[in-house]
C-alpha cells in the first residue's frame, strides 16, 4: 500500500467512528464493508475505531467519543435516514447523504415517483396489495416483471416473474421483507451501475451474471459474475449514462457518494432502477472497483469520502 495522508489531514479528520453491522437483513454485508473501511483507515494512521451498531444505537453513539462517523451500514436503520437523524441530533458530521435523501433513496417506489416527475427514464411500476388485479398488472407491465420489497437492498426478496400466478406468489414472498412491495416492468438488456463521488460520476461498470438476474447470490456468492470495466459502451453512451445517473442522484438530493443502478434495453435506451446512498465498501464492491478505474486506491477512496464531511 503506497497511499499516505499528511499529519494535518489526519488531525483535521480527528477520531473517526466506523458504523457497521446494524439490525437490517444486510447486516453481514455491512460488517464486511465496515471492517474493510476500518482496516484501510488504521493502515494509513487515521485515528479510527468500529462500532457494531445494535438495537441500542442511540445509547451506543451518545456514549462513544468521536469527531465524525463513516457510515458503512446498509439497509433500514442505517441507510434510511434514521442513523443520519441520530447523528444530526448528536451534532456529529457523517459520510454520505442527509436525512431526507437517505430516506427517499431507501424507498424505491418514491424514488421512482421523483424521477418520473422529472422526466428521468425509469421502468413503469405498480404498488402491489393483497387484492391487486394480478392479470391486469402483468398485462400493463408487458408480461414480464420484477417484484421488489421497496425498502430492502442487496436484491433481498426480489423475484423475476412471467405470469399473474407468479406475481401473486412473489408478492407474498416479498411482503415478508417489507409491507411496501412493487412490481416493475422488466427491462431485457444489459445491466450497469454508476458510482458517484462528490459531483462526479465514475466509470460505469457492466454486470454480467449467469443467474436469472443480478440477485443476492450473484452479488456475494457466485464466482462467475463478470464486471466489465471499461463497461463495453461506446464513449458517447457511457457519457449519457453518467450524466443521467448524476442528474438522478441529485434529484433525490443525494450528496457525498453513492451508486445508481441502470438497465440498457435492446434499443440502446437507459432506464434507471434505484439509487444506493450507502453502497458496499469491501475491496470487491462496485464503488471501490469504479474508483480504482478512476485512479483512486481503496484507502484514497475512503479518505475522499471522509474528507467530504469536513
Amino acid at each position: 500500500m503506497n497511499y499516505e495522508i499528511s499529519a494535518s489531514d489526519k488531525a483535521a479528520l480527528g477520531k473517526v467512528a466506523v458504523l457497521m453491522g446494524g439490525t437490517s437483513a444486510e447486516r453481514p454485508v455491512s460488517l464486511n464493508s465496515g471492517s474493510a473501511v476500518l482496516k484501510a483507515l488504521l493502515e494509513i494512521g487515521v485515528d479510527a475505531f468500529g462500532i457494531d451498531v445494535g438495537e441500542n444505537a442511540a445509547e451506543q453513539l451518545s456514549q462513544a467519543e468521536f469527531d465524525r462517523a463513516f457510515i458503512a451500514l446498509h439497509g433500514r436503520g442505517g441507510e434510511d435516514g434514521t442513523m443520519q437523524g441520530l447523528l444530526e441530533l448528536l451534532n456529529k458530521p457523517y459520510t454520505g447523504s442527509g436525512v431526507m435523501a437517505s430516506a427517499l433513496g431507501m424507498d424505491k417506489w418514491r424514488t421512482k415517483l421523483v424521477w418520473d416527475a422529472c422526466n428521468v427514464a425509469t421502468p413503469k411500476a405498480f404498488v402491489l396489495e393483497k387484492n391487486s388485479d394480478w392479470n391486469s398488472i402483468m398485462q400493463a407491465l408487458g408480461g414480464l416483471a420484477m417484484v421488489k420489497p421497496a425498502r430492502e437492498g442487496s436484491s433481498i426478496g426480489m423475484r423475476k416473474v412471467h405470469s399473474s400466478e407468479g406475481l401473486a406468489d412473489s408478492y407474498a414472498f416479498a411482503s415478508q421483507h417489507d409491507d411496501l412491495v412493487i412490481a416493475e416492468q422488466y427491462v431485457e438488456g444489459k445491466e450497469f451501475t454508476v458510482a458517484i463521488l462528490g459531483d462526479k460520476a465514475l466509470p460505469a461498470i457492466q454486470l454480467i451474471t449467469t443467474h436469472d438476474f443480478y440477485d443476492f447470490d450473484a452479488k456475494y456468492k457466485a464466482n462467475d459474475t463478470q464486471y466489465l470495466l471499461p463497461s463495453g459502451l461506446p464513449d458517447y453512451a457511457e457519457a449519457e449514462l453518467q450524466k443521467m445517473s448524476l442528474k438522478a442522484f441529485k434529484l433525490v438530493d443525494c450528496t457525498g457518494w453513492g451508486r445508481v443502478d441502470a438497465m440498457q434495453d435492446e434499443d440502446g435506451n437507459f432506464w434507471l432502477l434505484e439509487v444506493n446512498t450507502s453502497p458496499g465498501m469491501t475491496d470487491h464492491s462496485l464503488v471501490p472497483m469504479a474508483a480504482k478505474a478512476g485512479g483512486l486506491s481503496f484507502p484514497a477512496l475512503v479518505v475522499n469520502i471522509l474528507q467530504q464531511t469536513l
